[in-house]
């Protein structure tokens, strides 16, 4: 019973691996990073921050209390007053603060947005490549099994003396060779997987497996919209941000006036023992007057920030129109490639192949000749499924340079 139980322990165990284990489909990759990735859950602290600090803007300072004596003089009576003073603006500066805090709490919205775009790009490139590792190893296996059929026969007719031995020997090195490559390939996607994995927010250990397969190809046409891109509505916040920024140095060109009141009682020792007592109650207020410091510096530095913010966001217009273009050329060229290497290129070998195995066996012609006609196949079929891979690499590149899998929402434009 004891043994039996030994016995079962690594089947157990091998189950409950593989019931842990993660597997998605390129589709996956976009939502589970949204949900999963450190670095976004991390960016997303930056949005309620800028939510906080949007509690506390726009409000009036904080009023106060003052308590004033003074002791009688010869001169003067002795009072103590008690003041109560409070500030406000005399320009719209608590209504621009207000409004300018929200407007960056959109930005830092948008960059959490634009984060997610470059980040499900770099999981989604991780995907394609395994799967291009893929159906490279399935390929390699499709050729050993022919290769190690091939060493068969050949080892079959050597022994009875009708073939070379050396080209048995051949035969069987040929089939290793592949063997190693599909290995090789085997630690290419290991790797891959376990660059992928802290994206997923994955444990170096645990299990992960990107099923299915490399979707159809089709090349978009020109003008596609990119203007839902999230740094590019980035730009327009901060450009929105910047006017809003300028109107508030304005603003303060004209400090708070304060205004307040006070009272209290006053007393005075008249001739005699004779005591007078009397209250004195008032208003007061202090308006500081721009004269020496109109805030000039401040405007001007506001007004050169928002030029600067124009600009940029008119590069990083040019630039997005220019990637979304190279991707989608690239996305063209990889696609014509591969339709004529497996259309026009591949039949051919194939049927030439043939031609030469059948003559192979036969007596017709030598072994190199066979095997530099399957490496040929070899090399073809393998240039073709580099470039089903080349184009999905720059379909990821088009769709993340128009924010496919990250739109935003356009924030409200301004007039400039």
């Amino acid at each position: 019973m004891l043994r039996s139980t030994f016995l079962l322990l690594p089947l157990l165990c091998a189950a409950a691996s593989s019931a842990s284990a993660v597997t998605l489909t390129l589709s996956d990759i976009g939502s589970r990073v949204r949900a999963s990735h450190p670095s976004l859950k991390a960016a997303r602290m930056a949005v309620e921050e800028a939510r906080a600090r949007q509690l506390g803007a726009g409000r009036l300072s904080n009023p106060s209390v003052g308590l004033d004596s003074r002791n009688e003089t010869f001169l003067s009576p002795g009072e103590v007053i008690l003041s109560l003073d409070q500030s406000f603006p005399i320009t719209r500066r608590l209504r621009l603060e207000k409004q300018l805090t929200g407007q960056l709490v959109t930005a830092a919205e948008l960059e959490v947005k634009d984060a997610e775009r470059s980040l499900i790009s770099d999981a989604q490139t991780l995907a394609v490549q395994i799967l291009a590792i893929e159906q490279q190893r399935g390929l390699r296996q499709q050729q050993t099994a022919l290769a190690t059929k091939l060493s068969a026969f050949v080892a079959g007719r050597a022994k009875a003396g009708e073939l070379s031995a050396l080209d048995a020997a051949q035969a069987q090195v040929d089939a290793q060779r592949l063997i190693v490559e599909a290995r090789k390939l085997e630690g290419e996607s290991r790797s891959l997987l376990g660059t992928l994995k802290p994206m997923l927010d994955l444990d170096p250990d645990e299990a992960l497996s990107i099923s299915g397969t490399l979707p159809e190809m089709g090349v978009p046409g020109k003008g596609a919209n990119w203007i839902m891109r999230a740094d590019y509505q980035l730009a327009e916040a901060k450009l929105i941000a910047s006017q809003t920024d300028i109107g508030l140095a304005k603003a303060n060109k004209w400090q708070d006036v304060s205004a307040g009141i006070f009272a209290g009682p006053e007393y005075q020792n008249a001739s005699g023992d004779d005591r007078r007592t009397n209250g004195v109650i008032g208003f007061r207020i202090s308006l500081p007057l721009p004269f020496w410091n109109k805030n000039e510096g401040q405007v001007a530095e506001k007004t050169a920030a928002a030029e600067r913010v124009r600009l940029e966001q008119a590069a990083l217009a040019k630039q997005i129109r220019s990637d979304v273009e190279n991707a989608r050329k690239d996305m063209q060229t990889s696609y014509d490639l591969a339709h004529e290497t497996r259309d026009k290129l591949l039949p051919l070998v194939i049927e030439q192949t043939g031609k030469l195995e059948k003559a192979y066996e036969s007596g017709q012609t030598d072994l190199l000749t066979i095997l530099r006609a399957r490496e040929q196949r070899l090399q073809l079929e393998a240039a073709a499924l580099d470039a089903v891979r080349d184009f999905h690499l720059a379909r990821i590149r088009y769709e993340t340079a128009i924010g496919k899998h990250a739109p935003a929402v356009p924030v409200t434009s301004t007039k400039r």
